[in-house]
């Protein structure tokens, strides 16, 4: 049994020592063999009771589930039946609805319908306006052709820028302040004259501006023919500036300018801007061009001299009425400080009277705490007063 089986490390292992190794190593297996076993025992039971508690709680939940399933049961019943009121409701409610609004969509119709006829009614109207306006126009359009006629004459063509400057004139001023065709001194008869107040000198007005080289111009198309026409203006034009200025600027008898009436404001505007060297030559001559507008705005301020002219010869009047004015004023003022006096004297007596009233209260509240059971009536003297009102 102390055989020696093999060496390890100088150490000798003999047979009886492997033999109790090897009998240790299988008990050390059959105790980790019996460990497992143990172990995978208790695991299993370990399983089965989880198993058995899922079990237990999946009962539970199919009882819960049951339960639940019932009661939906129970619920959708009631719902079919809650739904089924519902439905028959909506339907009534649908049908009464519908009615309803047929109702209204024929009255809808019916009051379209009438809408309608009352819009073709007054379309028709309209239409008729629309005729009537449309004749108007063509008899516009015929005066227009005539108004065109007028101006392609000359003398027509005078009588027109003639009556628009006596209008424009006749508006603005008081009578008396103007006249027309008036007669100077060396016989010549310009259109219109205006009197300044104050100042015996007339202004002139002239209305007799050349327009057939503007209308030329106008209706010129090639440049050949367009700068002959406004050399033609500028000659006209200039010619009849200094004829205004010889027959109708008189010293001591008009006024030291002179106004040149021209009846359309595009043509005042095309002088202005294309023949401004012709314009300045007129200022220099003392003539003024003067458009509508223009002549509207020399008017209102001669109507704004006339009128403050006029005010000036009644300022003494205004004066005299302004005076009786104030004495008036003083005399409403004394009258208002007298009331006032009064006013003042009648407070003072209410408040005396209000003063010696509270008094009469205090006494009497006094005469009513007077305890006279405990007090001795003594006589009052004769001469004095029971009450003094002074106090």
């Amino acid at each position: 049994m102390d055989m020696i089986l093999f060496r390890l490390g100088g150490v000798s292992v003999t047979l009886a020592q492997a033999a109790a190794g090897c009998v240790a190593l299988t008990l050390i297996a059959v105790l980790a063999l019996a460990r497992a076993v143990s172990r995978a025992n208790a695991a299993r039971l370990e399983e089965l009771a989880a198993e058995r508690e899922r079990q237990y709680e999946l009962d539970d939940k199919m009882a819960d589930l049951g339960r639940m399933n019932a009661e939906l049961s129970g619920r959708l019943q009631s719902m079919a039946e809650v739904l089924s009121n519902r439905q028959s409701e909506l339907a009534r409610t649908l049908a009464e609805r519908l009615d309803h609004v047929g109702h209204r969509v024929g009255q809808g119709l019916e009051a379209s319908a009438k809408s309608t006829s009352d819009n073709l009614a007054k379309l028709g109207e309209r239409l008729a306006v629309i005729d009537a306006a449309q004749t108007k126009i063509s008899g516009l359009t015929q005066e227009v052709v005539s108004l065109k006629d007028i101006l392609s004459n000359k003398q027509s063509r005078g009588a027109f820028g003639q009556g628009r400057m006596e209008s424009i004139i006749r508006d603005g001023l008081p009578t008396g302040a103007y006249e027309f065709q008036f007669t100077l001194s060396n016989g010549r008869r310009p259109d219109c004259v205006i009197r300044l107040p104050g100042d015996p000198r007339v202004m002139v007005v002239d209305a007799k501006f050349p327009l057939e080289a503007f209308t030329a111009l106008r209706d010129a198309r090639a440049d050949d023919a367009r700068s002959l026409a406004m050399t033609r203006v500028r000659a006209d034009l200039s010619k009849h500036v200094k004829d205004i200025a010889e027959r109708y600027l008189l010293p001591n008898e008009t006024q030291d300018m002179a106004l040149l009436f021209v009846p359309s404001e595009s043509i005042y505007a095309d002088l202005m801007e294309h023949f401004d060297d012709v314009v300045q030559r007129a200022h220099r001559q003392r003539v003024v061009i003067v458009s509508p507008s223009l002549l509207m705005m020399a008017v209102q301020v001669t109507q704004a001299l006339v009128r403050d002219a006029k005010m000036r010869e009644q300022a003494h009047v205004i004066q005299g009425e302004v005076r009786l004015l104030m004495q008036d004023v003083r005399r409403l003022g004394e009258r208002v400080g007298r009331l006032d006096q009064h006013f003042r004297q009648t407070q003072k007596d209410v408040e005396e009277i209000t003063t010696s009233t509270a008094k009469l209260v205090k006494r009497g509240e006094r005469i009513e705490q007077v305890d006279v059971g405990e007090l001795a009536v003594e006589p009052a003297p004769a001469t004095a007063p029971l009450l003094s009102l002074a106090e």
